[in-house]
């Protein structure tokens, strides 16, 4: 059996999936497999796939599925995956050459029972890192931990043991939305293990223009359930009261979104939510103009 799975959730990416294939023909190592999760494409993306199999340069699955969004691809992934190890490696994304030997070699040196998985860096093509490093030293971190301790920034890199993935409740889906943030999952394993901190980049990173980075204002007005929910967790996980705040302006803003008229009775934090009313009227505002804005401006 391989050591580790590189899954790949698509829609409508037939366009981008080349360059992620071959950068994964290129690898060094071929300790792995390659799982595509097509969330219900319409473009000929099944068709590219079935091709590379033939080709067999590198072993791959492909799973269709109706759209689900990008948490729903990854629900299905998990329950796809074998491997020790599992890294998403997003469609408009691709590896640097010997990324995975370093991945396997890394975990191999390193891991063991005690961690989740490991923490890497995503970079741009010209080798800009994402944000920052981690600090020289870190051996271990969680990902809240890094981002509210350390204060760091920018996309990372997650590769988790899939045993640990398995043990965690898959994400919520919501009726008519397709957005729940992945961070939901990583932020519950982090409250029982650490991540192994690594400096090398596993990921090269180009963000589209339809990509779920970017046009967060459209995202937050097309899935207000999914945004609610996650609000909600994060306001009891996070340590920062500044977060706390933000997160109570946004459920707020979301539960408005929704016509949840219940959404005070409903909150873990109920006298902040209630202090938060009127700030989350103000944002609730705001996100109507951004995506009008965005209508007329085609942005």
């Amino acid at each position: 059996m391989k050591t580790l799975t590189v899954f790949t959730p698509s829609y409508n990416r037939a366009h981008t999936l080349g360059r992620t294939y071959e950068s994964l023909c290129r690898q060094t190592s071929k300790d792995f497999e390659w799982l595509v999760i097509d969330d219900g494409s319409t473009d000929n993306t099944k068709e590219l796939i079935e091709g590379w199999i033939v080709e067999a340069q590198i072993e791959i699955r492909y799973v269709y599925q109706k759209n689900q969004g990008m948490h729903g691809a990854h629900n299905t992934a998990y329950k796809y995956i074998n491997t020790e190890l599992n890294v998403c490696i997003d469609s408009d994304d691709y590896m640097p050459d010997n990324a995975v030997e370093c991945i396997v070699a890394f975990w191999k040196q390193h891991g063991s029972n005690k961690y989740a998985g490991i923490i890497g860096l995503d970079a741009m093509a010209d080798g800009t890192i994402i944000g920052t490093k981690f600090p020289d030293g870190l051996k271990t971190t969680t990902l809240r931990g890094y981002y509210e301790d350390l204060h760091g920034t920018g996309d990372k890199k997650m590769i988790y043991r899939t045993e640990i993935i398995k043990k965690y409740p898959p994400y919520p889906l919501f009726e008519g939305e397709h957005y729940v943030g992945l961070a939901y999952l990583y932020y519950m394993i982090d409250t029982d293990y650490e991540l192994l901190v690594s400096n090398n980049i596993y990921v090269i990173v180009e963000y589209q223009d339809d990509g779920s980075s970017r046009g967060m204002w459209n995202q937050y007005w097309q899935n207000p359930k999914g945004f609610a929910f996650l609000r909600k967790f994060d306001m009891m996980q996070t340590m920062s009261w500044k977060r706390k705040i933000q997160d109570n302006i946004h459920y707020v803003s979301h539960s408005i979104r929704s016509k949840n008229s219940r959404f005070l009775f409903e909150s873990p934090i109920g006298w902040l939510t209630f202090l938060c009313i009127i700030p989350g009227i103000m944002l609730y505002y705001v996100n109507k103009y951004k995506v009008k804005r965005n209508l007329l401006y085609g942005k």
